[in-house]
């Protein structure tokens, strides 16, 4: 029974303002050794060192690095002008454009944080001078910024995969189909709005048109093409089973390198405050992993999972509704948890469950990703807006910004329920590279 108190305890603690990180060691060391006594300084040793020589961890930070030296190093302004040049014309064109370079430069990182602001910064002031409405601009900005959680290569893959015990090599493969359909959803209201309200997101018509076709596609290609072999190296290794994510991570971090120097756009100092920023987002990603671990270490070793199973099996309810009360459970703590806590606190309960139901892990994983999309959008987290505030202008408001993202939370929600009705979009294309390997 005394597990079964620390889940009061750890929420209590978080909304009162403590980190979380220093919010789980502090609750599994306190419940640990009211139940263990010494014996949980051991339990909390094994628990670090499993962490600290995991393998598959070690892509975090080169995923970190990779978003890092390509934020820095200028090229989203390349790849952003080169996709507008295109797009500008169509309805919600600007916004069009921004959703693209959202999935290019998603693809590219696997950081939200990093393609969010980057894109914020180039996108917000041309969709202004154009007169697109302040609250299509927030909503643009945040879901195509927050599209590295179901985009791969993800950051938010690489703790998902271990935690839940998955491939995540499937888990990249299988997330491509889920993040195109969301994305192309997102392109589609766009559209529809800027064709049904001119005034949201008026037409551009300006000097652009001027560049002959040939210096279009060459502009366009030297943008894209080197941003594009290097998203091979990442994805198309993994899918063609060349590399391991950690391994394909570590030729996406060098590809980026590269590129910088390719681009003319590497400098010691570029470098030097990649580095920075990869250590700072990797120590904290790491160390709220560990905590995590540890929590959930002593919650099992207390009996709380099998007190836990007694109590979702007395519920006598049918997988299905099983399925949708994990979700639901996902969806409220979105509200109030960042991503990397939802899935350590969450997914060691639910994936027994999961496939006990029978229920395949990797499309489960899927359904919790859209979930964790979602929450970056839902206040009063929300960390999407707390990014774009960070980089719009005063003139775009708070309230417009919460405003602007609703449509883009349903739009979420209608992709899950596409992903619930056909499991196929998640795990077809596994299951194809598989026999293909």
């Amino acid at each position: 029974m005394t597990g079964l108190l620390m889940f009061p305890t750890l929420f209590a603690l978080i909304f009162l303002g403590f980190p979380v990180a220093f919010t789980l060691l502090g609750v599994a060391f306190a419940f640990g050794y009211y139940t263990f006594g010494d014996v949980v300084f051991f339990q909390f040793v094994q628990k670090i060192e499993d962490v600290a020589s995991n393998f598959v961890l070690a892509a975090v930070p080169l995923f970190v690095f990779m978003g890092s030296m390509l934020e820095r190093s200028g090229i989203a302004e390349q790849l952003f002008n080169a996709i507008h040049i295109w797009t500008k014309r169509l309805p919600g064109g600007l916004a069009v454009g921004t959703v693209i370079m959202c999935i290019l430069f998603a693809a590219s990182t696997g950081v939200i944080g990093a393609t969010e602001t980057v894109v914020g910064l180039l996108a917000i002031p041309a969709m202004m001078k154009h007169r697109y409405s302040h609250s299509l601009i927030s909503g643009t900005i945040c879901a195509g910024g927050s599209l590295g959680t179901i985009i791969p290569p993800s950051v938010v893959v690489v703790v998902l995969g271990p935690v839940a015990d998955v491939s995540i090599g499937d888990l990249m493969v299988g997330m491509i189909f889920p993040g195109l359909i969301l994305s192309a959803l997102y392109v589609v209201y766009i559209v529809l709005l800027a064709i049904f309200k001119p005034s949201s997101a008026p037409r551009v018509l300006d000097e652009q048109d001027t560049m002959p076709f040939l210096e279009k596609v060459a502009f366009t290609l030297r943008a894209l093409v080197p941003p594009l072999f290097m998203i091979f190296a990442v994805l198309g290794s993994i899918m063609l089973g060349w590399a391991a994510p950690t391994e394909a991570a570590a030729l996406g971090a060098a590809g980026a390198f590269l590129l910088t120097i390719f681009y003319g756009r590497f400098t010691l100092k570029t470098f030097f405050d990649a580095l920075v920023k990869t250590l700072v987002v990797t120590s904290m990603i790491m160390f709220i992993l560990m905590a995590g671990s540890l929590f959930t270490g002593v919650f099992v070793a207390s009996g709380g999972m099998g007190l836990m199973r007694d109590m979702i099996g007395g519920l006598t309810i049918s997988p299905i509704m099983l399925l949708a009360l994990f979700l639901s459970l996902v969806f409220l703590a979105g509200f109030f948890l960042e991503w990397i806590s939802i899935i350590l606190i969450f997914i060691p309960i639910f994936m027994p469950f999961v496939r006990e139901a029978g229920f395949d892990p990797v499309w489960f994983c899927m359904l919790i990703l859209i979930m964790i999309q979602t929450s970056y959008l839902t206040p009063p987290m929300a960390p999407a807006i707390f990014y774009l505030r960070g980089v719009a202008p005063d003139e775009i408001t708070l309230r417009q910004m919460y405003a602007g993202v609703i449509p883009f939370i349903l739009i979420q929600i209608v992709t899950l329920l596409i992903v619930i009705a056909f499991p196929e979009t998640t795990t077809w294309l596994p299951q194809q590279l598989l026999g293909f390997k």
